[in-house]
């Protein structure tokens, strides 16, 4: 007896691809359609295709560059059906994020879908990395009448950030922090936060550049609300690797698109030769890849001479070579703000304040790979 022989065709592999797709949705909240062809191997154009047929399944939302999950909110549902005391919405939501591009588009997914879960409503402003915008927009949302509790991610340093915080610790709603929490020296008692671990996401770069044969691992920070705890956990790391933490290893926080950013980045890689310097975490995407273009301008090979892992993971698989990146956990972080807030409204001021603190990934790509070929891995 002849045992059948299973055959694969390109139905079969229709379907893991978009079996692929909607795992990335289920994780991140959102997909790009650069970054999936990238790591699935296929063109654009097929992603393309893929997305389409889950978005006719009603399963995803089109948008451009990619894809998000299907929400309620995605059905032109009428605002008078949306409002309080018609049994369709449960809480609305106030949140307000510094920027509507690079990083917050994910965190919003997931607040959004977390919320649709909920029966609730978010509805976003877009700010700015300004005190007084920050207070300006959620003034706004407070004078409206229509929001249960906030969600925020304002500039919390300086003198005006603190005032701020304790601003918000005296409101009659709920308010958490978003990929923020209360600087030192402000003592909330009703303030609740989630944010990602960042200086753990430097620690899995180190020990990942570590593993990698890497004895003199550097560091290049953009200006951000981030860069004090991704400093803070590369040195961390290193100390604990044994390896050289010290100034001589750090460039200075400047971020790209700014006027000194490529005189910096002239320097940074003068400081790397000179000390000896064989990988770089580089924080963030734009600046790692304007940093892979200056080594091929000074035929310096990634990772060859160089090996480089770049902090956020928003387009650095579109970078030549594809770089190794650490991934917060955006989406997630957004669902767990709305989970957290949502709790406090509905259990009241007996409910034990809670902060939530959630681990990156680190996905490996050719950029820090020691002469090893393949498809990009990810570490917890």
């Amino acid at each position: 007896m002849t045992t059948p022989r299973t055959v694969t065709t390109p139905h079969t592999f229709g379907l893991q691809r978009r079996e692929r797709i909607m795992d990335e949705l289920r994780r991140d909240g959102s997909v790009r359609v650069s970054r999936l062809a990238a790591e699935i191997g296929v063109s654009e154009i097929t992603v393309r295709r893929d997305i389409t047929a889950l978005a006719d399944e009603g399963l995803v939302t089109r948008v451009h560059g990619g894809a998000t999950l299907r929400s309620t909110l995605d059905v032109g549902t009428s605002s008078t059906s949306r409002s309080r005391g018609t049994g369709t919405t449960r809480f609305t939501i106030g949140m307000v994020v510094p920027s509507l591009s690079f990083y917050w588009p994910q965190v919003v997914h997931g607040a959004r879908a977390a919320a649709t879960l909920g029966r609730d409503r978010v509805v976003v402003r877009g700010s700015s990395y300004s005190v007084s915008d920050d207070r300006s927009n959620i003034r706004r949302l407070l004078d409206s009448g229509e929001v249960d509790g906030l969600l925020l991610a304002p500039q919390v340093e300086g003198e005006e950030g603190r005032d701020l915080v304790r601003w918000l610790d005296t409101l009659d709603v709920p308010v958490v922090l978003v990929e923020r929490q209360p600087p030192a020296g402000v003592h909330t008692q009703r303030v609740e936060w989630v944010r990602t671990d960042h200086a753990y996401g430097a620690g899995l770069a180190v020990r990942h550049l570590h593993g990698q044969g890497h004895r003199r691992v550097g560091l290049v920070t953009a200006t951000s609300p981030h860069a004090d705890l991704i400093r803070a956990g590369w040195r961390e790391a290193c100390d604990e690797l044994g390896m050289p933490s010290g100034d001589d290893l750090v460039g200075r926080a400047v971020g790209f698109g700014d006027e000194a950013w490529e005189q910096v980045l002239d320097e940074r890689m003068a400081q790397v030769q000179q000390t000896g310097t064989t990988a770089l975490l580089v924080h963030s995407d734009p600046e790692a890849i304007a940093l892979l273009q200056l080594c091929a301008d000074r035929g310096i090979r990634v990772p060859g001479d160089l090996a480089v892992v770049a902090y956020d993971d928003e387009v650095a698989s579109m970078a030549e070579p594809a770089l190794t990146a650490v991934r917060p956990p955006k989406s997630e972080v957004g669902r767990a703000a709305v989970e957290l807030l949502t709790a406090r409204l509905g259990e009241g001021r007996r409910r034990p304040r809670r902060t939530v603190s959630l681990d990156p990934w680190l996905v490996v790509r050719a950029s820090s790979r020691s002469g090893r070929a393949g498809h990009p891995e990810m570490s917890p």
